[in-house]
């Protein structure tokens, strides 16, 4: 256990962190999971366009890096684009 104020602070801010970083994790997978299920074209582009946001505010913001929400993105787009050439 920590003795001294500042580590006691700083346990504090990092179980804050913490929690933020698995909410949002959590709601990163979440997003994509759905967007990924979802085979009708209006649900689907709506949910693309919040996947999307979600990613580059993930990305902007460092929880997740550059090059994984552009992996992301890659696959959504791929299903999306899928789905509207089907639906034509």
């Amino acid at each position: 256990m920590a003795h001294h104020k500042s580590a006691k602070k700083r346990i504090r801010s990092s179980e804050r962190k913490k929690a933020i970083n698995k909410m949002t994790d959590s709601k990163i997978k979440t997003v994509v999971k759905k967007t990924l299920a979802s085979d009708k074209k209006e649900e689907l582009e709506v949910l693309y366009k919040e996947a999307i946001a979600i990613l580059d505010k993930g990305t902007s913001k460092g929880r997740l890096h550059k090059n994984n929400a552009a992996r992301k993105k890659s696959k959504l787009t791929k299903h999306l684009n899928k789905v509207t050439s089907v639906a034509k």
